[in-house]
């Protein structure tokens, strides 16, 4: 039987004005090994996975340099390079990986400029649409990694500006320093820590990416406004349906980032146990 689901069921969601896209998004993290490190076992089923979402109509892609490292860059570039017209991929700079489940965080200007000019070769982009600081580095000025990532704006290699691992200081001083169009924090059931920068960016309009890591999905919201939760599940079985893996291999091995949006916190548990219980 062909399937219905299509990710614009949940609605869309319009970032820094100019890019509109789907709120069910495909976050690429889990198409590496173990540990986040080194290629999957699996590369073209990885590829097919990539392939397929597209195909279910997800248009926007998260990614990042580090995981992998470079491995998810590479294979989204393999998967769908020449993009579709609409396709918006956001990728992130700021976390260096000396080995699986490592992250070191590194805000050095010349790290953050090397870091953006690779995304770039290896997503075969002239731009990149979405480019994220990874995650505040303490021991260097949070305006002198922002202030890098402007000068990369202003020579036309990043068209907006988001920050993910932010406190809300973090945030509100970031947004200080320039426009932001994106936040994207750890946020599930069991870690509510950022329940005040969801808030924010719901006052502000900036897009709040989230991925739960809950037991019956990976989940990543791209979102500001109502959205459709019943999309979630089909998208996600539907992607998911030709993995010839268990459920664990799967979520060790392939992310998929569904999105769903909520005023507050409470919000975002009601619809999520609603869900699950399906």
């Amino acid at each position: 039987m062909t399937s219905t689901a299509n990710a614009s069921a949940a609605g869309q969601i319009t970032l820094g004005g100019d890019l509109k896209v789907n709120r069910l998004g495909f976050g690429a993290m889990r198409i590496t090994g173990p540990g986040i490190w080194g290629p999957p076992s699996d590369v073209p089923t990885a590829v097919r996975v990539v392939q397929r979402a597209v195909e279910l109509g997800v248009n926007f892609i998260d990614t990042a340099d580090s995981y992998g490292p470079e491995v998810s860059e590479s294979i989204i570039a393999q998967a769908l390079y020449p993009y579709p017209a609409d396709l918006v991929i956001a990728t992130k700079g700021g976390l260096v990986r000396p080995g699986p489940d490592v992250w070191n965080r590194n805000g050095q200007p010349k790290h953050l400029r090397g870091a953006c000019e690779g995304s770039l070769r290896r997503l075969r982009r002239d731009r990149i649409d979405v480019y994220q600081f990874h995650s505040p580095d303490p021991r260097v000025p949070l305006s002198d990694s922002i202030g890098e990532l402007l000068r990369l704006q202003s020579e036309g290699k990043i068209r907006h500006i988001g920050i993910s691992n932010v406190s809300l200081d973090e945030l509100k001083q970031a947004e200080r320093l320039t426009p932001l169009v994106s936040v994207q924090n750890r946020f599930n059931l069991d870690d509510r820590r950022s329940d005040g920068v969801l808030e924010y960016c719901a006052k502000k309009f900036i897009a709040f990416s989230v991925a739960p890591q809950q037991q019956k999905v990976y989940s990543e919201n791209i979102a500001y406004g109502p959205a459709n939760i019943q999309a979630v599940p089909l998208l996600a079985k539907d992607v998911l349906k030709d993995m010839p893996t268990t459920p664990e291999n799967i979520a060790n091995q392939v992310q998929i980032d569904v999105s769903f949006w909520a005023d507050n916190g409470e919000q975002l548990e009601q619809r999520f146990n609603s869900w699950a219980a399906k």
